[in-house]
């Protein structure tokens, strides 16, 4: 039963990109039948793009550093309220998703330089 369900996701893997290069070929060959130049298969946009390495380093440190504040600021909420234990997931998942978002918007402004 695994080995089916195994040779399930790998065909349609398979079948997903044979598909998608083999369309791309013909549409190819199509267009060059016809007479089209061949430059246009080449992006000649010069889009600067971060490095990766930049933009997961950054996300990284930040979502590090949104973890680090949730359980302070739920160490601070547990110690100066009484809403008892679900207050630590509550603020590290929010502030870590508060500081992905920045992150966000601050690998769109590394993409800008």
């Amino acid at each position: 039963m695994e080995v089916a369900i195994l040779a399930v996701i790998f065909g349609s893997l398979f079948g997903i990109f044979y598909l998608y290069f083999s369309t791309r070929n013909k549409e190819r060959l199509a267009l060059i039948e016809k007479g089209a130049d061949a430059s246009i298969f080449i992006s000649t946009k010069n889009q600067k793009t971060a490095p990766i390495w930049k933009v997961l380093i950054l996300n990284i440190s930040l979502l590090l550093m949104g973890i680090g504040l949730g359980i302070f600021i739920g160490l601070i909420l547990d110690t100066y309220t009484n809403l008892g234990q679900p207050v630590y997931p509550a603020t590290v998942f929010f502030t870590a998703g508060l500081c992905l978002f920045a992150g966000f918007h601050l690998t769109k402004s590394l993409d800008k330089e």
